[in-house]
């Protein structure tokens, strides 16, 4: 078998004339540059070299060798180079998948970002619910994802980023013979509990959420609706049907305009952990990697700025702390969340 370095060699003899000069110019001993030579001829049975008063001069065989190794060591420098362009201005199209309230806080800064600094990328942002983006990085219909939980298995890699603590909320008027404490301030989550809910279905990672805290504080929950969609749980919470609880930045804006009122739950406190996804199971091209890193970097600093309302960056003891508490929801728990 030849290989790049024995054709360099071979080229570089044809191109000087002589042995010596050759290996003056390649830095390597004459002896070795010799018998590179007698490999190669004995790989391919038949003379490449012969001597002349001239020189060292190609056979007619040699003289094939001499034109396709050209071509081969002319390709290969431009696949270098293409290559190392690559690297430097990465290109490709990159597949993301958000649950819809991530998608409104996250879509646009981060579309913006790739088009500034990798204008050769094509993103692509699929919403949905946070199971079925499980399913699409299970069978790697995205590339990218972000989840509510870890998932460190069927060969996908998680890292924690936000934490985000969930409200309490309920009617701007109140509800008839309901004694709450004062707005903004902290609400035991058994109380909560024993208010009439309005809450996602059964099955939904929310809701799920909500149970495993309830079932802990041996405070079942009083859910007077189901209704799989933030917005008319926010519209059925205003017209005092009930209470709810969402996360912060869900509910921010109604609340800055007086139209709903938000109390902090307690004892225990309600949070969800925000993870960024990749495959572990397959190489990660470079438009792939540089995403990934960018998506970190633009989720960070929505949490930094207070572009997203309530989320904080999650710190390494927090990271472990969210994976304990997290690893027995992990599919579960990811259902449905959007």
């Amino acid at each position: 078998m030849i290989d790049l370095r024995q054709l360099r060699y071979f080229v570089a003899i044809v191109e000087h004339g002589s042995l010596s000069r050759a290996a003056t110019f390649l830095r390597v001993a004459q002896p070795a540059l010799s018998l590179h030579i007698r490999n190669m001829e004995a790989n391919l049975g038949t003379a490449l070299l012969f001597r002349t008063p001239r020189g060292v001069q190609p056979t007619e065989a040699g003289n094939i060798l001499l034109r396709h190794a050209r071509i081969i060591l002319d390709q290969f420098t431009v696949a270098e180079e293409e290559i190392r362009d690559h690297q430097n201005d990465p290109e490709g199209e990159v597949r993301l998948g958000v649950p819809g309230t991530i998608g409104q806080i996250l879509a646009v800064p981060l579309i913006r970002g790739v088009h500034l600094r990798y204008p050769k990328i094509k993103l692509r942002i699929a919403e949905a619910m946070s199971g079925f983006i499980l399913e699409w990085m299970r069978e790697e219909r995205v590339d990218l994802a972000v989840l509510y939980g870890p998932a460190d298995e069927h060969g996908i890699k998680t890292e924690p980023l936000l934490e985000e603590e969930l409200q309490f909320f309920g009617p701007a008027a109140g509800l008839r013979g309901e004694t709450l404490p004062p707005v903004d301030s902290a609400l035991p989550f058994a109380q909560a509990a024993r208010l009439p809910l309005i809450l996602p279905g059964k099955g939904h990672g929310l809701r799920e959420l909500l149970n495993r805290h309830a079932e802990a504080a041996s405070a079942p929950l009083n859910t007077v609706i189901d209704v799989d969609s933030y917005g008319n749980i926010k519209a059925l919470v205003e017209e005092g049907l009930g209470y709810s609880v969402l996360p912060e930045n869900a509910i921010a804006a109604e609340v800055a305009q007086q139209r709903l009122r938000r109390w902090t739950i307690a004892e225990p406190r309600v949070v969800r952990s925000i993870h960024l996804a990749h495959s572990a199971s397959r190489p990660m091209t470079n438009a792939v990697s540089v995403v990934l890193a960018l998506a970190r970097e633009t989720l960070r600093d929505l949490a930094r700025t207070g572009r997203w309302v309530g989320a904080q960056i999650t710190s390494p003891d927090q990271a472990d702390a969210s994976g304990q508490r997290d690893q027995g929801q992990k599919d579960q728990g990811q259902k449905d969340q959007p």
